[in-house]
């Protein structure tokens, strides 16, 4: 594999969700320690799976793997790093400001933004060189458009901090930052030094997730981040010439691979084959770099029939009007099947707004050609951080003064806005739901997960700033927690990650007061009829995970496998 031979310090895995990156970055890692490295593997995803992929209950401190001597793996965990974050930040002045002042500074480190940042402090220490004891730290990081913000980071906050003579942002005090600003500038050098980092993009043999790649790595090089090769994961080949669904699945990943992106092919080229077992230990994981074994077809597995799409759409269509959103894991399909509702609802007459919260999804390519009575939008970070500024400054800068204008303009330009902006922009577009119907598609679960949580404390956040909230941000938690009006898919793949995630998801949820309508299993294998060794392989895994969807939902809908 090309990117085990001369790598070097840090190496990150990125793609669209989905895609395997856990998987190669820790079956990295194990190799790099395999061959006496002392390596340390990271991940930086809000939903991440590393402690279910290396049978190993991870946390915020690194932790030795068993069985594979000179690893040891951590989690970064937004929320606890926010709250020491805080600390660091606040404790100081405790007893030094006046109480208004320092509760002042509490709140503007009480938003979602503080959470991004105190984990974005842990990735530039590690990836700076702090951690100096290991000889690779491997970064599993993020969904893609989510990675691409955190590669930005060190960029926007150099820039913010260099701009910045004084006063308090959700930073917290920006004097004495001189610290802060070093280590984001030598992240950035780090990032940009090709002997120190080596970034790998991550993607499946699908166009979808090659196009996606290819706009990554177009991204990454306007950032000066360039990109040391493609792995494609989960290439198939067909072991029955007899098996049409087997044929069509190699020929898809015949042609998504002769169609590579012209940017891509340029790139060293790694292929991982699909594997038949779930990729859980150190055992599985060491098998992805080995070459594959045939595999042996197991015996027939009955799986029990569950409803189709179709049969969830009187629930979703009940009311005439609302929200309805697709959650769970990255790359379980939730744009895909956003896509089909929003089609269906517009079948049975109904007006929809189809959109997406996600900065990595790409809602009109998987709606295809036009539908009547179906718009397709997608909330652009650029252009509502732009439009909200400008609306700050219109608003609550009109009654300033000069310098208050201006440190209210320096504020703005900190990255945080965007966040802020964007926030808005999603409450928006749930408030659009009094009209007809909205379908989101939303941003893999971790980041959606920030979201919702973030909600109580952006709309005091927005109220600081602009003076008030807007109704649609004062609203947007109890039209969430309303199920008349919000309507919750789950989605997952008949697999171990996706399916715990999901349920981790639904507990997180139940516990803001959201309730799944429903569950839906996509891209399931049970209802084919198959003779491929692989597949049939697979499809035998398959039943545990429904049978355990099953016992956790309130309905369940399946969308077996479609060639293309």
């Amino acid at each position: 594999m090309h990117f085990l031979e001369h790598a070097p310090r840090n190496l990150l895995f990125t793609g669209k969700g989905g895609v395997g990156k856990t998987s190669v970055a820790c079956a990295t890692a194990i190799a790099l320690a395999d061959s006496g490295r002392r390596v340390l593997l990271v991940s930086t995803d809000p939903a991440s799976n590393l402690s279910e992929v290396l049978e190993t209950e991870l946390g915020s401190e690194p932790r030795a793997i068993a069985g594979v001597a000179g690893l040891s793996a951590m989690d970064v965990d937004p929320e606890a790093l926010a709250h020491a974050y805080r600390e660091r930040r606040v404790g100081p002045y405790r007893g030094v400001l006046p109480d208004a002042a320092v509760r002042s500074i509490e709140e503007q480190l009480s938003g979602a933004c503080t959470v991004e940042i105190a984990a974005f402090d842990e990735f530039a220490k590690l990836l700076g060189g702090e951690a100096s004891e290991w000889d690779h730290v491997v970064f599993d990081t993020a969904p893609t458009g989510h990675t691409l913000r955190l590669l930005e980071l060190p960029a926007a906050w150099a820039d913010f901090l260099a701009a910045s003579a004084g006063g308090t942002s959700c930073l917290g005090p920006l004097a004495g930052l001189e610290a802060q600003q070093k280590l984001y500038q030598a992240t950035r050098s780090a990032l940009q030094d090709s002997t120190r980092s080596a970034l790998y993009l991550v993607a499946r043999a699908d166009r979808g997730s090659l196009g996606e790649a290819a706009r990554t790595q177009h991204e990454l090089s306007e950032l000066g981040v360039g990109c040391r090769g493609l792995i494609v994961n989960g290439v198939f080949s067909a072991q029955a010439a007899s098996d049409p669904f087997a044929r069509a699945l190699e020929a898809k990943h015949g042609r998504a691979l002769s169609e590579l992106p012209l940017g891509l092919r340029a790139l060293p080229r790694s292929e991982l084959p699909l594997i038949a077992s779930s990729l859980l230990g150190a055992a599985a994981l060491r098998a992805l770099f080995t070459p594959a074994v045939a595999a042996v077809a197991p015996s027939p597995t009955a799986i029990a029939a569950l409803p189709g799409l179709a049969d969830l759409m009187p629930a979703l269509e009940a009311g005439g009007h609302g929200v309805i959103m697709t959650m769970g894991k990255g790359g379980v399909g939730k744009t895909t099947l956003a896509a089909r509702i929003a089609r269906e609802l517009a079948r049975r007459g109904h007006a929809v707004r189809l959109t997406t919260t996600d900065p990595a999804a790409h809602i009109a390519e998987a709606m295809g050609e036009a539908v009547a009575n179906v718009s397709v939008s997608r909330i652009d970070p650029a252009v509502e951080t732009r439009g909200y500024a400008e609306e700050v400054m219109r608003t609550a800068g009109a009654a300033l003064d000069v310098a208050g204008r201006a440190l209210l303009a320096e504020e703005l330009k900190s990255p945080c806005t965007e966040e802020i902006a964007v926030f808005r922009a999603f409450a928006r577009t749930v408030n659009a739901g009094q009209q007809g119907f909205v379908v989101i598609d939303t941003a893999p679960t971790g980041h959606t997960l920030l979201l919702l949580d973030a909600a109580e404390s952006y709309h005091r956040q927005v109220a600081r700033v602009e003076g008030s909230a807007p109704e649609e941000v004062r609203r947007l938690l109890p039209r969430l927690r309303d199920p008349a009006f919000t309507k919750i898919v789950l989605v997952t793949l008949p697999e171990a990650t996706p399916v715990h995630e999901a349920a981790a998801l639904d507990r997180d949820l139940e516990r803001a007061g959201i309730r799944p309508v429903a569950w839906v299993i996509n891209q399931s294998l049970a209802p084919l009829a198959l003779t491929d060794p692989v597949l049939l392989a697979r499809r035998a895994g398959e039943a545990r995970f429904h049978a355990e969807v099953q016992a956790l939902a309130p309905r369940v809908a399946l969308v077996p496998w479609e060639p293309e």
